[in-house]
């Protein structure tokens, strides 16, 4: 893998609560200099488009905890799809999930993945399931259509995990997110079998691939 190909799994992520758009612009623009994407709040994607139409823009749907009606979150992707979001990463409802209530997951998951022509990543909070229920997860998700499994928000419990993306990339391919801080973590993650990194460290990533023989 090439440095190209290498920083374009990499989606350069800001997505805390106190987001200006002044942090956006920072991430684009780091997205743009380095060729990775970047993963921001859907109230700035009309305007990221605009500032940086070369740059893979990527939003979250219902997040980060997953919580809202089936018809918001169908809403939300489609805003954020007309707004210019090239992908859209969408929060499974984990309390339905431990509940069994797999058939309201399956139903909001179809929703979501009808809604919009754009790729569409589950984000299944693994640090707060059990193997069984991360396998349902994934199994839901990819009945849905999604495009991607992600492994967590980075706002629960944990982050990403070997183990968790080694039982993910059975189902769909991969983001892995949720405290991959460094070059290191990111590649134990594609080693694992991830496809996409989401980290707030997409700089320090990609310009640890200069340093490593990857």
């Amino acid at each position: 893998m090439d440095r190209t190909e290498f920083a374009a799994r990499i989606d350069h992520t800001v997505l805390g609560p106190e987001t200006t758009w002044n942090d956006v612009e920072t991430v684009l623009d780091a997205a743009a200099e380095h060729g990775m994407n970047a993963c921001i709040p859907p109230c700035y994607v009309a305007e990221a488009t605009e500032y940086a139409p070369d740059v893979t823009v990527v939003t979250v749907c219902a997040f980060p905890h997953g919580q809202e009606a089936p018809k918001a979150k169908e809403s939300e992707a489609e805003r954020a799809w007309n707004d210019g979001a090239d992908e859209v990463d969408v929060v499974l409802n984990v309390g339905r999930l431990h509940e069994g209530d797999d058939d309201a997951i399956a139903g909001e998951l179809e929703q979501v993945v009808a809604a919009v022509p754009i790729p569409v990543k589950v984000i299944v909070e693994a640090p707060l399931l059990s193997v069984g229920k991360l396998r349902t997860a994934c199994e839901l998700a990819e009945d849905a259509g999604a495009a991607f499994v992600k492994t967590a928000t980075g706002f629960s419990e944990g982050g990403a995990t070997v183990e968790d993306v080694e039982i993910m990339a059975e189902y769909l391919p991969v983001k892995a997110s949720g405290g991959i801080g460094n070059f290191e973590a990111a590649v134990e993650m594609l080693e694992a079998g991830a496809e996409r990194i989401g980290a707030s460290s997409g700089v320090e990533i990609v310009e640890g691939y200069d340093a490593a023989a990857f």
